[in-house]
């Protein structure tokens, strides 16, 4: 189908990308890969106004160490993250989520901040930015820089804390110490398809104990969730085999999954508790 018609900007730095977008008006979109965005178009279900594409605004591609922790730009492609020798030190979880999300052909042209920004609960990110407390970077002509927190960045279900005016310019990432192991664990009918259940998590473990645990929950919800219940058992508690399986049977606690082809809300919460069970083993394992 062809799309709605709309004002084509292009900016060539992030500054002049700034200044174009409340000029655009609050219907503006922002085109970063096009992955998720240009399918609504096709199909108009999304009529912007204006486009503000960012293909050109090269500072926002950059992957740099940032002291304690990294910072991925918010254009950085997908296939561009799974290979960067900073996030595969210091953000694995990050760095093997994204080497799932969908095809190669799509990860060479999706972002990283793209997907954050579409706020899609099926996404994959979402929930792995939720369980590294990842904080979103901002940037809007009236306001300056912002710093959100990933806890305050999903709203409800693709929508984001982002004002109209604002561009996410970045996603920090704290470096993890020593003890932490990380593994996403997801289910999806075939390669390419969304996730219909995925879980992110991440164990620090010290002297046999779990000094700490986050797990995030993809497509549970209209939001990505942590599974808090979890948490909560299995903090200063030990890694046995029975502690992992008592503890993963929480993990759909005060979750309201969708109910769709892919399955009830009850086969998503068999799945959130199986899936937990596999991640925990496997992050306690590395």
């Amino acid at each position: 189908m062809i799309p709605p018609t709309f004002e084509y900007l292009r900016p060539e730095s992030l500054d002049e990308a700034v200044r174009m977008l409340p000029d655009a008006g609050e219907d503006a979109k922002v085109l970063a890969g096009g992955q998720s965005l240009m399918p609504l178009l096709r199909l108009r279900l999304a009529y912007p106004d204006a486009l503000v594409d960012l293909d050109r605004v090269a500072e926002l591609r950059e992957i740099r160490d940032d002291g304690d922790a990294i910072v991925i730009g918010a254009t950085a492609t997908h296939h561009q993250v799974v290979r960067d020798p900073l996030v595969r030190e210091h953000a694995p979880l990050v760095a093997a989520a994204t080497a799932t999300v969908a095809d190669p052909a799509v990860r060479h042209r999706g972002t990283f901040g793209g997907s954050l920004a579409h706020a899609d609960p099926a996404g994959d990110l979402p929930a792995v930015a939720l369980a590294l407390d990842v904080v979103m970077l901002a940037r809007s002509a009236s306001g300056g820089d912002r710093e959100i927190p990933a806890r305050e960045f999903f709203v409800d279900w693709m929508t984001t804390a982002l004002e109209p005016d604002e561009l996410l310019t970045g996603v920090r990432i704290r470096k993890p110490g020593p003890g932490w192991g990380f593994h996403y664990e997801k289910f999806h009918r075939t390669a390419q398809a969304w996730a219909i259940v995925g879980v992110a998590c991440a164990v620090r473990r010290v002297q046999g104990a779990v000094e700490d645990v986050r797990i995030g929950l993809t497509n549970m919800g209209s939001v990505p969730l942590r599974a808090s219940a979890v948490e909560e058992r299995l903090g200063g508690g030990t890694l046995s085999d029975s502690a992992l399986r008592e503890a993963s049977e929480h993990a759909a606690e005060g979750t309201e999954p969708p109910a769709d082809l892919h399955g009830s809300a009850d086969y998503r919460r068999h799945l959130a508790r199986v899936l937990t069970r596999r991640a925990l083993t496997a992050a306690t394992t590395r």
